[in-house]
């Protein structure tokens, strides 16, 4: 069976994997990128991702690029925006994008921040409108939560979901359009007491991250938390929930700590420090290492793969 095009808004850090994982599976791919420089190196960009995960590079040929929108997403099925977190630059490429495709192509927003429901919002046909937050990097994290405004028609969720199973993908139904919808609300839940706890002395940021690594972290991709609540009963997370809840940090905005630190320029590994210290060679080692883990998790997980 033929499969179907796949549109594709941006060949920047997410739009080239998104392009990838559809590409790779035998889906016609059209990316509009209006950058000549990212356009460019497009080709180059997805040679590395074949070679990473041992892909033939002959799949790149489903992909093309495009300088202008409407050959781009003609005659697609869907179409996936990753454009930047920018409201009034996402609006207009919706409207524009109503205006070209047929009647019945999906759009879909990969905004991280952004709710679908504000960027669909002068749209005609606003049912046909659905979030896709993708997780970077797209061509390795498998997750991709779908997300259903008040206006989403239930056809076009289970539609969406059905492209993205055939890509190797694991969408999940975020059935409300909320900041954050679920990974990023649970990643900054989590963060927010990391940083209190180094804020307050208890410990520093390296030790943080090794109890988190070397912890409950280590069974995260395996056990999930409601899950493992389950596994030691819930009698006991209630329990510990009963002492521990009231001495969780609950200000209201971002951490003090978290601003100073901004504030004074200590940005990460892209300043040389944020909570902790960075050489350009320990950023390039952790920048590998996660790239390697993912990989093989990502190669792991196509040898598992019946056969179709």
């Amino acid at each position: 069976m033929a499969k179907e095009k796949i549109g594709v808004i941006g060949a920047g850090l997410m739009g080239h994997g998104i392009a990838y994982r559809f590409g790779a599976v035998g889906h016609p791919v059209g990316i509009f990128e209006p950058v000549a420089e990212l356009r460019a190196s497009l080709a180059k960009r997805l040679g590395i991702i074949a070679e990473l995960l041992g892909d033939d590079p002959a799949c790149l040929a489903n992909i093309a690029v495009h300088d202008q929108l409407a050959p781009a997403v003609k005659d697609a099925a869907l179409v996936i925006e990753a454009a930047p977190e920018k409201l009034p630059l996402k609006q207009q490429i919706f409207a524009d994008l109503e205006a070209i495709v047929a009647p019945d192509t999906i759009l879909a927003s990969n905004s991280s921040a952004i709710p679908s429901t504000e960027i669909g919002r002068d749209l005609k046909h606003r049912e046909r409108m659905v979030g896709t937050h993708f997780w970077n990097p797209p061509h390795l994290v498998p997750l991709v939560e779908v997300i259903q405004t008040e206006k989403t028609s239930d056809a076009v969720v289970k539609r969406t979901m059905e492209l993205l199973r055939g890509t190797s993908m694991k969408p999940v139904h975020v059935r409300k359009d909320i900041p954050g919808f679920i990974g990023n609300r649970l990643q900054h839940a989590l963060k927010r007491e990391a940083i209190a706890l180094v804020a307050d002395g208890i410990c520093d940021a390296e030790t943080l991250d090794d109890v988190v690594k070397s912890g409950f972290g280590a069974r995260m991709a395996v056990l999930g938390p409601l899950e493992q609540s389950d596994l030691v009963g819930l009698d006991l997370t209630l329990d510990i929930a009963e002492t521990l809840i009231q001495h969780l940090d609950r200000r209201a905005g971002p951490h003090p700590f978290l601003r100073e630190k901004v504030a004074q320029g200590k940005l990460g590994m892209k300043t040389g420090e944020g909570f902790r210290r960075w050489t350009p060679q320990q950023a390039d080692e952790v920048r590998r290492r996660l790239s390697q883990f993912l990989a093989e998790q990502a190669k792991a997980r196509k040898r598992s793969k019946p056969a179709s």
